[in-house]
């Protein structure tokens, strides 16, 4: 049996497969024991999928055996987050209530992976119906972060961030309304792809009700990988319009050529809030790598910041008012206390002035289609600051606040619609540190071309071991 496969990207593993240097039950059987070894350590894989997975890996391989054409990511495991649907699986969304939850039907990303040829693995942590920045579920408990188990690994989709930097998968779907898979991916040293509004399908939703208008518009799924090839090869895979969410649309996967060198506004302290300097030479050594691919890169900041960030919080919190009744019910101690301590932040808002802030969304939309004509990329921080303790976030009001206060361009992007990848670019200390680059609407190949060229000139940090 072929071993140290779970090394290997989600590109180099379809390869082999492809190629016959290994079999698709071979990559499965590597990446289950890579689980049993190193997840009691970091708690990040809930359930794992193995008699279905080595099925579907069988399936592959019989396929190859008789000379069928395979998909782009034939025989390649993957992980997929205890919110989105895979057929057979319970979506329990961490929370007891929906243990037994289970899925007759893939999420519409989950089922793209599988008809490429991709077989799911297992699934991961999470917070409570994926509502705090750091993965703690009444089921399954904290995931700990492979490089510090004192640190958070950062949330929502902290169970795949830890998952794919330890090895235990080479690719991973997550979802992100605010930095959920770009803040893990930071955490855990790993890519992650936070999509266009209506890039990818979805259809996420908690038991039969539709969602409201801000669970419409802001939350995106996408992927998470430890290679930003192997996110452009899932973004390929996963773009495109689906009958179950008329959301999504036929955008062309490559925009229209831009007049080069292409200009880059580099924001390493969004706002002039304050950055750590950790942080602040992430974002320099990144933009010092942009300038050595041919990029123009200039200091300029994001515009209108703070009133997006504000407009973000009222109007989830004025939605998020509306089901506490039934969020508190769900909630565990510390989850209530994260949510309640987000309303005293920024709290919820009359009918009137939840009005006004739907038209302030799209004045903040037509600012930044206007800002990224003049600069097709922005350069900037993740998380203004170094990764926080564990429960930091729920310690109080100043935490809580710090802790949204560091996320604000995430905010701001995930408010307004633009992608945005998050790659590595270094180690402080022991702890990985690293950027996002940000494009305009349905410019993920502008963002996805930045991130490799920075990937190219400062390496790749994962999979680590967390037991040594």
């Amino acid at each position: 049996m072929a071993t140290g496969l779970w090394k290997r990207s989600a590109g180099e593993l379809a390869g082999m497969v492809a190629r016959g240097e290994c079999s698709a039950l071979e990559v499965v059987d590597d990446h289950l024991h890579r689980i049993s070894e190193v997840n009691p350590s970091v708690n990040a894989v809930t359930n794992v999928l193995a008699d279905s997975a080595r099925e579907a890996a069988r399936a592959v391989d019989r396929r190859r055996a008789s000379g069928e054409a395979l998909g782009p990511l034939a025989g390649v495991p993957f992980t997929t987050k205890e919110n989105l649907d895979v057929a057979g699986s319970a979506t329990t969304h961490g929370v007891p209530a929906l243990r037994h939850a289970v899925a007759p039907l893939d999420a519409p990303v989950v089922q793209r992976l599988r008809e490429a040829g991709a077989i799911p693995l297992a699934r991961t942590n999470l917070p409570d119906l994926s509502l705090r920045m750091h993965t703690r579920s009444q089921l399954y408990g904290d995931t700990v972060n492979p490089w510090d188990p004192s640190l958070s690994p950062g949330g929502s989709s902290g169970g795949e961030g830890v998952a794919l930097a330890t090895g235990m998968s080479p690719l991973g779907l997550g979802n992100d309304a605010g930095g959920s898979v770009r803040l893990p991916a930071l955490l855990g040293g790993v890519a992650a792809l936070k999509p266009s509004y209506g890039r990818f399908p979805g259809d996420r939703s908690i038991g039969p009700r539709d969602l409201t208008l801000c669970s419409q518009v802001i939350p995106v799924d996408g992927p998470l990988a430890r290679t930003v090839a192997d996110l452009r090869i899932a973004c390929q895979v996963l773009a495109g319009p689906d009958p179950r969410d008329p959301r999504a649309v036929p955008a062309p996967l490559e925009g229209p050529p831009l007049v080069r060198p292409l200009r880059v506004a580099m924001t390493a302290d969004p706002g002039g809030l304050g950055v750590h300097p950790d942080v602040r030479a992430a974002v320099e050594l990144a933009a010092a790598a942009l300038r050595d691919a041919g990029y123009v890169v200039d200091e300029v900041d994001v515009p209108r910041l703070a009133e997006t960030v504000d407009a973000y919080g009222h109007m989830i919190m004025t939605e998020f008012n509306l089901s506490w009744p039934m969020l508190e019910r769900l909630l565990a101690p510390d989850g209530r206390r994260y949510i309640e301590l987000a309303m005293a932040l920024r709290g919820p808002v009359d009918l009137a002035e939840y009005v006004r802030l739907t038209s302030v969304r799209q004045g903040l939309q037509r600012d930044w289609a206007q800002f990224l004509a003049r600069y097709p990329l922005v350069l900037g921080p993740v998380f203004t600051e170094p990764a926080v303790p564990v429960g930091y976030d729920t310690h109080g009001l100043e935490e809580h606040a710090r802790c949204a206060n560091a996320l604000r361009l995430c905010t701001a992007t995930s408010f307004v619609g633009v992608p945005a990848v998050a790659v590595p670019t270094h180690f402080a200390g022991k702890l990985p540190q690293g950027v996002q680059v940000i494009a305009s609407f349905y410019r993920e190949d502008l963002c996805l071309e930045a991130a490799a060229a920075i990937e190219a000139r400062l390496g790749t940090f994962a999979p680590v071991d967390p037991r040594a």
